[in-house]
């Protein structure tokens, strides 16, 4: 009978072996942002991302038993690991299909989505209490960053705050090299950046989802490659 390709074996060694190294590379900085208070302050990661982190944490785990199962299953020729590796392998591969379906397909709804959600934020700029304060704080670096103001409706967005001392620089105020140029306008006896921050944050979600498709079609080719190995290897194992 038919035996085992060594090169097929060792080759889905390798494959999950990177596999597993990667998820725990994932695993472990999840994990490190998630309990280390210096990482949050550094990465300026405040509570409402520990969803994000807590996502990635759990890929991390997936990632790194999928390519256990596919190690040891290769290596032992355990036709049962093998199995429960393409299934996990082919269960990810459908949802990441969906998902970059359904983004191609509501892509167009991004700004309505966005605005939603920046709307909810911007009471958080007209606020006076110490959380909102450390959310403007940030919010005026991005500002100053992206040379814009406001969320969705300019400087309007900050209330009373607008004109509220925030350290050595007013609230949305442009650049002096910038204040004769498109990007500023006048605004209460001021110049100000005149494009809102939602503008930005649209552009930027808009222009990055293209890549971000690609990355994940990119990664279904190599997540069919390693379906196909493992059904190979679990039919020669059979066969054996």
């Amino acid at each position: 009978m038919a035996g085992v390709s060594g090169c097929m074996k060792y080759s889905m060694f390798i494959f999950n072996f990177l596999f597993w190294v990667c998820g725990s590379i994932i695993l472990g900085v999840s994990i490190w942002i998630r309990v280390s208070k210096d990482a949050q302050q550094e990465l300026e990661i405040d509570s409402s991302l520990f969803a994000g982190v807590d996502l990635l944490i759990a890929v991390g785990s997936i990632i790194m038993v999928l390519g256990f199962l596919g190690c040891c299953g290769a290596i032992k020729e355990s036709r049962c690991m093998l199995l429960l590796f393409f299934i996990g392998l082919l269960l990810i591969l459908i949802l990441q299909v969906t998902g970059g379906i359904l983004g191609a397909v509501y892509r167009s709804q991004i700004e309505t989505s966005v605005n939603k959600t920046l709307l909810s934020s911007v009471n958080s700029l007209q606020s006076s209490t110490e959380e909102s304060k450390v959310f403007q704080e940030k919010f005026q670096k991005f500002e100053r960053m992206n040379q814009c103001c406001g969320l969705l409706n300019g400087p309007i967005d900050w209330g009373k705050n607008f004109n509220a001392p925030f350290g050595n620089n007013k609230i949305c105020e442009c650049e002096l090299e910038d204040a004769s140029t498109d990007l500023c306008t006048s605004f209460q006896g001021r110049y100000i950046y005149k494009k809102s921050c939602g503008d930005v944050i649209i552009e930027y979600l808009k222009d990055h989802l293209l890549i971000i498709m690609g990355i994940a079609f990119g990664l279904t080719v190599i997540e069919i490659l390693g379906l196909v190995f493992s059904m190979s290897l679990y039919c020669q194992i059979q066969r054996k």
